[in-house]
């Protein structure tokens, strides 16, 4: 399998479990925040709706300097879905564009003439479209408890829901 096609595979399999969360978000709370430093629960969920299409696009570079962190207040949270499903349009037209040889190139962040990082794009992917993503979906999971939001599963059950892969308990 192609890294690409195997990244592709693994981004298909959490892009509906990030939509659960994001789907769960109360229209009226998206100006909640959990601390004074912290983003609101809007800019967090849009963040996490535009992180995977924002990073393959991204990767389509050899360098890019390093990113401003602007992290828009969205109005609604259709506002927020409608990122996303971009995001994953975006994903499923770009990363098929990388052969391996691609995604073993080196890919580099620059400011001016110095060298921020560099990396092989793949591990620029893993680390940051999906990692990063998974991060942020964590950080998201508990902006929910805290908004008293039933938490949907993800890896496995959370406190509010079972995990696909638990089986109900059987009557004796």
């Amino acid at each position: 399998m192609l890294i690409a096609q195997s990244l592709l595979a693994e981004f298909e399999a959490q892009a509906p479990v990030t939509r659960k969360f994001l789907e769960r978000l109360p229209a009226d709370r998206l100006t909640w925040k959990p601390h004074s430093k912290s983003m609101t629960a809007g800019q967090l969920a849009y963040h996490l709706a535009f992180v995977p299409g924002g990073v393959v696009r991204g990767a389509q570079q050899d360098q890019i300097a390093p990113p401003g962190f602007q992290f828009p207040q969205p109005a609604t949270v259709q506002e927020i879905l409608d990122t996303f499903e971009q995001s994953i349009v975006t994903v499923r037209e770009v990363l098929p564009s990388f052969d391996d040889a691609a995604m073993n190139a080196t890919w580099r962040i620059v400011d001016g003439d110095q060298e921020i990082a560099a990396m092989p794009r793949v591990a620029f992917l893993r680390n940051i479209m999906l990692n990063h993503w998974y991060q942020h979906r964590g950080q998201f999971c508990v902006y929910l408890r805290l908004l008293e939001v039933p938490v949907p599963s993800s890896w496995g059950p959370s406190a509010d829901e079972g995990s696909a892969l638990q089986r109900e308990p059987q009557p004796v």
